[in-house]
Formats: C-alpha cells, structure tokens, sequence
C-alpha cells in the first residue's frame, strides 16, 4: 500500500516532509538516486550549488518522467557570495546546471563574516519576484542571526539546519514557529549515529521497525519540521519511506526527549557562532 506523504504548508511554501538529501552523492549514482526516490513516491530532492551534483539532480528529475511541478527541488547558494549580485550569479548558474526554469526554494547556504545580509536578502527577494524561486530562506544560521535575518521583512520561508534526535534545536524552532516559518533538516539520522542509540533500537522493537525509522518518525513528530536524509539506494529509500507509517505514543516521545540533545555533527571551520551568532 503506498503511503501518504504528509505536507507541510504555510503562506509561503508547500513542502512535502520528506525529501531526499544529495549530499555528497556524485555523477551517475546521483542520478539513479534521483530517478530512484521520484519512482518511489518521493516528490521533494534537495541539492546545492556546492555539492556539485545539480546537473545530475537535474537530469535525474528529467529523465523520471514526473511533472517538474510535482516536485519541491531546493538548492543553496555557497557561503562565497556575499550579496545579492553575487548570489543572482551563481543562481542563474545553478538554474542552468538544473535545466529547470525555477526552484522551489533557493537558500543562502551558510553564513560568513563577509555577508551582506540585507543586500543579500533582498537579492533572494528579488529573484522570487521574477518566478525563479518560488520560496526563499536561509541555512545554517544561529538563532541572532536567523532574528536578524527574519527581521529584514523579505518573507523567507525556511530555515535549514542539522536537526536530529540527539541535537536539541527548540530554540530555532521557538523562533521559526511565530514567524510562519519551517525547519528543514539535515543530517535528521546524526550521521547514522542515531540509530545506535539503544532507546531508539528498543522503540523500534515495539513498532516492528528499525531504529532509523524510529529516528525520523521523532522528527516528523515535531511541528513544522521537514527533513532530507540522504539515501542512495532503493531499499535505504524505502526504509525511510515506511517511517511515515509509524506514529510514536507519548511514553516513546518522552524516552527519545530525554536523550542527550548537544551532539553536533556538522561544525565546519567556517561555522558560526551557534550559541551566540
């Protein structure tokens, strides 16, 4: 029986909450990928300028023979380009590389010291205006800048961010929620160190699933989040498909809160300030 793909919609975007995350998949295998989640009933695919696949993604989506309307494709402009000239560059590069007339949603893909951040804002906007993004947000951005950049009043959409059963992000959220906006996750499986955890294994047990299921279930447990777990093969995409099946009682939802939430996984050199940026 095929399963219903939950949505999450807001006066600025519809998106489905399950998507399939390219990073760091290259070349022909992420193509299959592609070709491979839309057959299966994935609707949503998530890319970026610096991940190097676009054209793949693109050409996957082209050759799967669904709608292009019927698919949510996200991309992210590189940390690189610190305003709005900058940032329309390398998005018509990237629309390029897609072969596609629009995204669903462009984001600036990490902050840097050098950005400009109203100049590039109102580059985004500006580029929704003309139809080549239909939403417009932001990622990875620590919760006084994420205010800052909500308080430009451009109307964004999104924030994407690790999020995950072992990483607390409830004060983004605490600021998303009133703004009308959505969370995004990445990494939601803790770069499969989620899975490990023995609470999550035992959960699993009770529902007849895998730890990874119950993992993703946790998060679409959570108001306004979305998530984009990377899988390149057909049975890791189905696996994840089937965690829409299961829904978590209140004693599972306590078990998985009282994990420890401060395991970050994704910390680059260039990262921000995550308490205080």
């Amino acid at each position: 029986m095929a399963v219903t793909m939950p949505v999450l919609e807001t006066a600025r975007l519809r998106m489905p909450r399950l998507g399939l995350g390219t990073w760091p998949m290259k070349g022909a295998e992420c193509q299959r990928a592609v070709e491979g989640a839309l057959a299966l009933g994935y609707r949503h695919i998530d890319t970026a300028e610096m991940y190097g696949n676009e054209a793949e993604v693109g050409a996957g989506i082209a050759a799967s023979g669904v709608a292009r309307d019927e698919i949510f494709l996200t991309t992210k402009i590189w940390y690189d380009k610190p305003d709005g000239a900058a940032i329309r560059r390398a998005f018509d590069a990237s629309l390029d590389r897609l072969a596609t007339p629009h995204v669903d949603l462009l984001l600036i893909h990490w902050p840097s010291p050098e950005l400009q951040l109203s100049d590039a804002l109102r580059g985004l906007a500006a580029i929704r205006a003309e139809g080549r993004a239909r939403a417009i947000g932001v990622s990875n951005f620590p919760p006084r800048l994420l205010r800052r950049a909500i308080e430009a009043d451009v109307g964004l959409a999104a924030l994407q961010v690790e999020c995950h059963a072992l990483l607390d992000q409830s004060k983004l959220l605490g600021i998303l929620r009133p703004a009308g906006m959505v969370l995004t996750a990445y990494s939601p499986l803790a770069k499969g160190q989620a899975p490990d955890q023995p609470e999550l294994q035992r959960i699993a047990k009770k529902h007849g699933a895998t730890a990874a299921q119950v993992a993703l279930a946790w998060l679409l447990a959570q108001e306004g989040v979305a998530m984009v777990p990377k899988a390149a093969s057909a049975h890791r995409q189905r696996e994840n498909l089937d965690a829409l099946r299961i829904t978590l009682d209140a004693e599972d939802l306590a078990a998985i809160a009282a994990l420890p939430k401060d395991r970050r996984f994704v910390d680059p050199a260039f990262a921000p300030d995550w308490a205080n940026g």
